[in-house]
C-alpha cells in the first residue's frame, strides 16, 4: 500500500509563539487622529481617560476611512441620524462614552486584524466581507453594531492567529 503524500504545508505555530511573545513583552499602543488631534492608548486607564473626555464626530469618517465602511453605515451602528452627525460635527461636539468606546474597540479590531493578516489589508478587508462559520454564518463586519460582537470578531482572529478555526 502506497501513502498518499500530502503536499499541502503544515501548520507552523512558531511564528504565531514567537509574534504573541513580543507582543507581550511591549504593551501595544493603538492611535486614531482626527484632524490636527491624536488620541493614542497604551492601557485600560489610557482608554477610559479618553472614553471620559470622548471623541470628536469627525472620528466617525476617519474610522469609516480605516475599515472601509461608508459613514452612513457606521452612523447606523452607532444609531446617530445623518444631521445629528452632520450638526455635532459642524459644532465640533463630542461622541457619547459609549460611542468613543465603539470607535476604540474598532481602532484596536482593525490594527490587530491588519497584524493577524500579516499587514496585507486588503486580504483582511475581504475577510472582513465573507461569511464565517464561526461567527454563525454571518460576515464580520456585520457585528461591528456592538461592543459584544466586535469582541467575537476579535476572538475569531486569535483563532485564525494561532491556527484554530475561524
Amino acid at each position: 500500500m502506497e501513502k498518499s503524500v500530502n503536499r499541502a504545508r503544515r501548520y507552523d505555530p512558531s511564528k504565531s509563539i514567537r509574534r504573541a511573545k513580543s507582543m507581550k513583552a511591549v504593551s501595544p499602543e493603538w492611535r486614531i487622529e482626527v484632524a490636527d488631534d491624536e488620541y493614542v492608548w497604551a492601557t485600560r486607564m489610557d482608554r477610559v481617560h479618553i472614553l471620559r473626555k470622548g471623541l470628536p464626530y469627525e472620528t466617525i469618517e476617519v474610522i469609516s476611512k480605516r475599515a472601509n465602511i461608508p459613514v452612513k453605515q457606521i452612523l447606523n451602528l452607532l444609531g446617530v441620524p445623518q444631521t445629528t452627525y452632520n450638526k455635532k460635527k459642524r459644532e465640533k461636539e463630542l461622541l457619547s462614552g459609549r460611542d468613543s468606546e465603539v470607535i476604540l474597540s474598532l481602532t484596536e479590531l482593525l490594527d490587530f486584524g491588519s497584524v493577524v493578516f500579516n499587514h496585507e489589508d486588503e486580504k483582511f478587508q475581504r475577510w472582513l466581507k465573507k461569511i464565517n462559520i464561526s461567527l454563525g454564518g454571518v460576515t464580520p463586519g456585520s457585528l461591528f453594531d456592538s461592543l459584544t460582537g466586535i469582541q467575537e470578531v476579535r476572538n475569531c482572529l486569535n483563532r485564525l492567529e494561532y491556527g484554530n478555526l475561524a
